[in-house]
């Protein structure tokens, strides 16, 4: 458990260029360039090049002029790295639409996805926009009014500050840490969990946010006695990589239970049970105790 995770979300090939977003008219700037992109986002969805299951599909990124008003907008920063049509350093700007927007730029509702589960196919430079805008256009919707005095909030810097209308509070993009950990026995099996609200035969590694003050280490020991009444030792950091739903940082670990044991052998069982999708840090843990990749139920019934 010591070698590296190659995370699907934690790939990127965009630079921020965050000290733009101070500069009062970067957005008509940036429509004045004739390779500016622009990512529409409604409810959580976007648009894709092709099919959905294709096998590297491609985010929808439009010009300036496609765009028929938005609720709001955010600057992503700069691509390095290009695709057909649109070079490296081009400027990628989020757009947050509402349905009656979103419905005249594409009518056809099936046609806006929520990558949740299917995203893992996408680019380092795809992946990259897709959680920051994601996490963003989701901060933005919770965050409309003051905390302090709840008047409305003004976007500024780009979409990258909310400031409250009253009295010039100012509000910021968070991240709410999250712990989740591939838990192992004495005899290197995995311990696999079910929530109540999910379809039956679905399961995954355990996780939990971490509570202020709270180190991360302590976290994973506290929350996996929670989860599954075991406690664990060893913590070990494996990586991290954002979770945009709403704003998550999922922090990977793996740690030894001690003494309990799971009662699930994965290795026989996977083919018969619904796992975590390939672009969770769930799948990408689980796949790395066992040493190579799992095909799950839903995957073995799409192949026939």
């Amino acid at each position: 458990m010591n070698a590296p995770l190659n995370l699907p979300l934690a790939r990127s090939a965009v630079d921020r260029d965050y000290l733009s977003r101070l500069r009062p008219n970067l957005l008509d700037e940036l429509v004045a360039e004739p390779t500016t992109l622009v990512l529409p986002v409604f409810e959580g969805k976007v648009l894709l090049q092709g099919e959905l299951h294709q096998p590297n599909p491609a985010l929808k990124l439009l010009t300036f002029d496609q765009i028929d008003g938005y609720e709001f907008w955010a600057y992503l920063g700069r691509t390095t790295e290009s695709a057909v049509g649109q070079p490296e350093g081009s400027a990628v700007i989020m757009v947050s639409l509402n349905q009656d927007q979103a419905l005249a730029l594409e009518p056809n509702q099936g046609a806006w996805h929520m990558l949740r589960r299917t995203g893992g196919g996408l680019s380092d430079r795809d992946s990259g926009l897709y959680v920051q805008a994601l996490a963003l256009a989701n901060w933005h919707q919770s965050h409309q009014h003051c905390s302090k005095c709840g008047s409305v909030t003004e976007v500024q810097q780009s979409g990258w500050v909310r400031v409250c209308a009253r009295d010039g509070n100012s509000l910021f993009p968070r991240t709410d840490p999250a712990v989740i950990v591939a838990v192992i026995d004495q005899q290197d099996r995995i311990l696999l969990g079910s929530q109540g609200i999910w379809e039956d035969n679905r399961w995954s590694v355990l996780a939990g946010f971490v509570e202020p003050g709270e180190s991360l280490n302590a976290a994973v020991i506290r929350e996996m006695h929670e989860e599954a009444g075991v406690h664990v030792v060893d913590p070990q950091y494996l990586g991290s990589q954002s979770w945009p739903f709403p704003y998550s940082l999922m922090m990977g670990f793996s740690a030894t239970i001690y003494p309990k044991r799971p009662q699930i052998d994965l290795a026989a069982e996977a083919k018969n049970m619904l796992l975590p999708g390939r672009i969770t840090i769930a799948r990408s843990l689980i796949e790395h105790w066992y040493g190579g990749s799992l095909e799950s139920a839903s995957e073995a019934q799409a192949k026939g």
